[in-house]
């Protein structure tokens, strides 16, 4: 016999045996706390009218939170098997033991119940589809297969499921506390001290042996990056932007600089605050003659997949369908032309205006490019702008078709250095 174990008294031999270990301790007052804290947001956020700007946030934070109690509580499950919990405690009657072991249940049933509904809801949702991302930072995806619950019915359906979990929640927090506190104040051997951090010296200790840490936490670490890499594997998984386009045309004389930067960005408004994105991949034909307008011509080609917004919610959100699409239709395309000499105050460069004619979606719509363009030697610089409307492309229109969050009007701008090609 070792001298520890020699120095070790029954009674704190006992203790360690009745004790929860410190990992089974913090999972579960972690996963209680942010149980209730998403009940009482869940609620909070349903009082709030739908053009209040903080419940895009709110629910972005909700979503979150909820993948992670689902996490959290496959690594305590497993941790759980690996590491028994203690005895029952001495002078608990049969039917007590019988109702704390399905309290128990209903509660590990309610952990896994309530995040799942709330991703299934969320997955089913069909009239304004807002993407998951995890704390601002990580794509989350869709549950597979469950598209033909994505109609009325079933929305309404999961929905009452989820918002009703919270009344089972209470329910067995209410049995739970109060068989607790009979235990405490009864003539059985107490219980709280079993879960309570840190409160009764050497009998706070954990039970002995731990292990399985690496497993538990682990398996659900490792859950969360294979879900987590779907969107991404997803996306690149399909057919390229082609941004070459028209063959090979004779009368191009100008080319795109690789050395400058050359940017396509947007910006509108969201709930009055703006909203601004690039997009990454693009490319330009182009034919200008200043002396022979009529024959000057541009095409652009664009990788809708490249579009980067100032949040990773919207950027995920435009790679959805009634958005660009990005995942079917890889490349919008703009053809300008109609060159014409322009009056306006300029700083630099001469002023032009062009028709620009953009086809997204199978949608063609034609709008007004105005342009500066300076030309030194062998180089061009030009800066341009246009406005688009969302609704004439019949872009987010079935998520906010009156624009009452999102302005219809988008602006783009371009800003590019060119290089002749040698003749």
């Amino acid at each position: 016999m070792s001298v520890s174990a020699a120095a070790e008294t029954p009674n704190d031999a006992e203790a360690r045996d009745h004790r929860y270990t410190s990992v089974a301790i913090v999972l579960h007052w972690v996963i209680a706390l942010a149980i209730l804290g998403m009940i009482g947001l869940g609620w909070y956020m349903g009082d709030l009218p739908n053009d209040n700007p903080a419940k895009e946030g709110l629910y972005q934070l909700h979503k979150s939170i909820g993948i992670t109690i689902l996490l959290l509580t496959i690594a305590r499950i497993l941790w759980r098997v690996m590491n028994p919990p203690p005895e029952d405690a001495e002078g608990l009657t049969g039917w007590e033991k019988r109702l704390s072991h399905w309290v128990h249940v209903g509660f590990y049933v309610l952990m896994l119940a309530m995040p799942l509904s709330g991703w299934l809801l969320v997955s089913i949702s069909y009239d304004f589809k807002i993407p998951t991302v995890l704390y601002g930072t990580v794509s989350w995806p869709d549950l597979p297969f469950v598209s033909w619950l994505a109609n009325d019915i079933g929305h309404v359906v999961v929905e009452n499921i989820h918002s009703k979990l919270a009344y089972v929640a209470f329910a067995l927090l209410a049995l739970h506390v109060a068989g607790a506190v009979k235990h405490e104040i009864g003539g059985e051997e107490g219980v709280l001290k079993r879960m309570l951090p840190g409160l009764f010296g050497k009998t706070a200790g954990p039970r002995a042996p731990s292990r399985g840490a690496l497993t538990a936490f682990g398996s659900a670490l490792a859950l969360f990056a294979v879900v987590a890499a779907i969107p991404a594997l997803a996306q690149g998984g399909g057919p390229k932007a082609d941004l070459t386009a028209g063959g090979e045309a004779t009368d191009l004389n100008w080319e795109l600089d690789e050395n400058a930067e050359n940017t396509l960005a947007f910006s509108g408004l969201y709930e009055s605050a703006t909203y601004d994105g690039t997009f990454g991949d693009w490319n330009a034909r182009i034919a200008f003659y200043p002396d022979d307008l009529e024959a000057s011509h541009v095409t652009v080609y664009v990788d809708l997949s490249s579009a980067i917004a100032s949040k990773k919610l919207y950027t995920d959100s435009l790679k959805g369908a009634e958005w660009l699409d990005s995942g079917n239709v890889h490349t919008a395309v703009v053809e300008l032309g109609n060159f014409q000499p322009a009056e306006a105050d300029v700083e630099w460069g001469t002023p032009y205006i062009a028709d620009a004619a953009l086809t997204l979606k199978g949608t063609t719509v034609t709008t007004p490019f105005q342009f500066q363009l300076e030309i030194e030697g062998d180089t061009a610089r030009m800066e341009g702008t246009t406005t688009l409307s969302r609704s004439a492309l019949d872009v987010g229109m079935q998520s906010d078709p009156g624009a009452d969050w999102i302005a219809d009007e988008v602006t783009v701008s371009v800003n590019l250095t060119a290089t002749r090609i040698a003749d």
